[in-house]
């Protein structure tokens, strides 16, 4: 098998009595799109940061191209296109000048594929960075992350706060173009629809735990969803082996489960209940099922 892009073993890292991350093992082949998913607070930054070299692992490794990218920063960064939520590029910049400064950082850097995305982004050149709307300004990213074609694309919540035009702009073309041509796209959300829509594995991560983490076609295949009709009101139905969370309230309820189809049913019919309804799962049930809390925050949040 090719090595892998990300190859990550026994990742620990710690902040103060915090615990950030925990025995982390994670790996990224090369020319998919891994969606690592996660409440605020769950340890996916911290994890990307050990990825960019801006952390240095406490015990564990990190390997990066097979690299230390710590120890080898050039070797690995100039191989990289990052975007974060933040998006921290430099506002007194016109879109023209950020591209000429950033094309210097970047040997590989291509000036026609530059200039075709800021044409597909519809970016004046001669605009500047503090003018951008969000939308604009993370499309203005994204130009400075891909320009060098990177074998690797990290997106660390790209999309958190745009309209839905942008997001897709981001998860639509982008994305599949990137895997299309043979590269990498790590990309970090909380926004388990968007996950869903395109990524080819996923990793599910909790207060710096990995929880799942397999190919989403497997994911999708072993999980399923149960309408249950119970003869009276029910405080919480029972665990039984295959049903991982109920949801719902008096004699409706809904079971999201895994796998054990037959013995799952012959416990609802024991029960005298009926099943009413079944259908796959989404990715943010399976998530909520495993983690026990939806990785979106509230509105008010």
């Amino acid at each position: 098998m090719a090595e892998p892009v990300v190859d990550i073993s026994e990742l620990t890292r710690s902040f103060g009595t915090k615990t950030a991350l925990s025995s982390v093992s994670l790996s990224i082949a090369r020319g998919t799109v891994h969606g690592l998913v996660g409440a605020n607070g769950a340890g996916k930054t911290t994890l990307i940061k050990h990825i960019l070299g801006l952390l240095r692992a406490e015990s564990g490794s990190v390997r990066i191209f097979g690299l230390d990218p710590v120890t080898h920063p050039v070797g690995v960064l100039s191989r990289i296109g990052y975007l974060s939520e933040e998006n921290d590029i430099p506002g007194w910049m016109r879109i023209d000048e950020l591209m000429r400064y950033s094309r210097a950082f970047y040997p590989a850097w291509d000036d026609r594929y530059a200039a075709e995305l800021q044409q597909a982004f519809t970016l004046d050149p001669a605009t500047k960075v503090l003018n951008l709307s969000k939308g604009q300004k993370a499309r203005a990213g994204l130009l400075i992350g891909l320009a060098h074609r990177p074998e690797l694309l990290v997106l660390d919540e790209p999309s958190s706060g745009l309209d839905p035009i942008v997001r897709r702009d981001i998860l639509g073309a982008v994305l599949r173009t990137i895997a299309d041509e043979g590269r990498t796209v790590l990309f970090s959300s909380h926004l388990l629809e968007e996950v869903e829509q395109v990524a080819d594995h996923v990793t599910m991560i909790r207060q710096g735990k990995i929880m799942l983490s397999a190919p989403l076609a497997t994911i999708k295949a072993s999980h399923y969803s149960l309408s249950v009709r119970f003869a009276e009101s029910q405080r919480a139905p029972q665990l039984v082996a295959g049903v991982l969370r109920w949801d719902g309230t008096g004699v409706e309820w809904t079971a999201v489960c895994r796998d054990d189809t037959d013995g799952v049913r012959s416990a609802i019919a024991g029960w005298g209940a009926h099943i009413v309804g079944e259908r796959a799962s989404t990715l943010d049930e399976i998530f909520v099922a495993h983690v026990g809390t939806s990785a979106t925050p509230p509105p008010d949040a």
